[in-house]
């Protein structure tokens, strides 16, 4: 692995990280607390957050971007690293939400179907940045 993909892998995380703040901490936070499903206690606060798994969550997502992008998909602009990271995004948390809604009383419909388009959006913004980031230095 080089250091290019590290670096947007680096960056893709940082970006995931600070995104999730926006809409999950901020923007929806009320939302998605008033969509949960009948399971309680399974959200924690702001103070017993385990922030190391968060963090590494977030790079994890970088990565994914940052090998796919450049092992497989050539991605190297921020456009089509927004294209793609908006289909994964969007198809990855869409999976793994109606996984957990035909299974588990952690979140309710109208959260499931959310979900996906607010992943989907910031994927597609952390898959540009991560296009970017492999790109840069780039001639055209």
């Amino acid at each position: 692995m080089n250091t290019k993909v590290l670096i947007a892998a680096l960056t893709g995380g940082i970006t995931s990280f600070l995104l999730g703040w926006l809409f999950y901490g901020i923007l929806l936070g009320d939302f998605f607390a008033a969509n949960t499903g009948t399971a309680t206690g399974v959200m924690k606060d702001e103070a017993s957050m385990g922030w190391g798994p968060l963090i590494l969550g977030n790079l994890a997502t970088g990565l994914l971007f940052a090998l796919i992008y450049s092992r497989w998909a050539g991605i190297t602009t921020f456009k089509t690293g927004a294209i793609g990271g908006l289909w994964v995004g969007f198809l990855v948390a869409l999976s793994y939400n109606m996984v957990s809604l035909g299974t588990a009383n952690i979140i309710n419909s109208t959260a499931a179907m959310v979900d996906p388009l607010v992943a989907a959006v910031m994927s597609a913004i952390t898959g540009g940045i991560v296009g970017l980031t492999l790109g840069y230095g780039n001639r055209v």
